[in-house]
């Protein structure tokens, strides 16, 4: 049985023993995280909350947040468990799981970017035909697309990986991804290599030509227009830019990371850390500074939903006052009715 539980086990061995490292580290991802959460749901409340920003682009850029969340759930608990552990440990199927959630976060990103570029291209090269282009079941399909064939995709993938034979228990890293699992096995798999380059290929390369042809077209379009419509354009374009950018450097330095292993300690944290938690974490911030409209709301929603009660003095609340009504000699009428009128000590006169 102890036999058993041992071949199922897999464990880490670029963490080290616990330490004022380890812990530093653990801090550091923690305060990252927990900031990552928080910044992801803000950014999802504000869009779900505001009825103005219940269009295409700020809903695919909900769906960005909801897979940046998918994305550091799926790896940091664990790199934080692990830190302060004396066993750095994890289930091969845990193992697997981890690989399958954390591809699911990087290839639907890549999908849900190319398809936010799509809808800037037809906001600025299109802008008569947008509202036809864009309608509520196109974007439904679009979100259908970046969901089901990404996770389809990767489903097969973790099918074909989990099928090879385990020789190895130990993995260099800090948390499972598909390249470092494969070489667990006792055998090359041609197919497993094979399929591998299919999905980079057609849910990596592919949205990434995409975007760059996007944008190739919309900077075309923005030299023929006036200078006011050009910066219009390419403030509206900026966010998504920026976030491209940013999450290809991430993911770039993950591939750097994967092929060349034998770093340091230190090192190691580091690149772990900024893949999962970087993009996720810089995304919702890009956008909460460069868009005008989620600043807006961001704003209204502070004033009318939170400070809203703080802001009402009940001490200050007014009174109702009995007044009498007074005749023209000025002697109160007994017969008259008294008028309630809250805060004030006006007197009307009964003709």
């Amino acid at each position: 049985m102890n036999q058993t539980i041992l071949h199922s086990t897999v464990f880490f061995t670029a963490y080290g023993p616990p330490g004022p490292l380890n812990y530093a580290a653990f801090f550091l991802t923690f305060l990252l995280f927990f900031i990552t959460i928080f910044s992801n749901i803000s950014l999802m409340l504000v869009i779900y909350l505001e009825s103005r920003l219940h269009k295409p682009m700020y809903i695919f850029l909900f769906n960005l947040a909801v897979n940046g969340l998918i994305g550091c759930l799926s790896v940091c608990p664990k790199i934080m468990d692990n830190l302060v552990n004396d066993i750095k440990n994890i289930s091969h199927k845990g193992c697997l799981l981890q690989v399958f959630f954390s591809s699911v976060y990087v290839l639907c990103a890549y999908v849900i970017l190319a398809v936010m570029a799509y809808d800037r291209f037809v906001s600025i090269c299109k802008p008569l035909q947008y509202h036809s282009i864009m309608t509520p079941s196109k974007v439904k399909m679009l979100l259908a697309l970046v969901y089901l064939f990404p996770i389809t995709m990767l489903a097969f993938q973790m099918f074909i990986t989990s099928r090879l034979p385990v020789c190895s228990y130990n993995i260099n890293k800090l948390f499972c991804d598909n390249l470092a699992v494969v070489k667990l096995s006792c055998v090359e798999s041609a197919l497993s290599n094979l399929y591998g380059i299919c999905v980079i290929a057609s849910l990596v390369v592919l949205p990434f030509v995409l975007v760059v042809l996007s944008y190739i077209k919309i900077l075309l379009v923005c030299l023929k227009v006036s200078k006011e419509s050009r910066k219009k354009a390419l403030n509206t374009c900026a966010p998504h830019l920026i976030t491209f950018i940013n999450f290809s450097t991430a993911i770039l330095f993950s591939v750097i990371y994967n092929r060349h292993s034998t770093v340091t300690k230190e090192v190691n944290v580091l690149i772990s850390v900024q893949f999962i938690l970087f993009p996720p974490l810089v995304h919702p911030i890009i956008y909460g500074i460069r868009t005008k409209e989620i600043r807006t709301c961001i704003t209204k929603i502070i004033r009318t939903r939170i400070f809203r009660n703080s802001l009402d003095f009940p001490n200050l609340k007014s009174e109702l006052k009995l007044v009498p009504i007074m005749t023209l000699d000025g002697t109160a009428a007994g017969q008259g009715l008294p008028v309630c009128i809250p805060g004030l000590t006006r007197t009307y006169d009964r003709m």
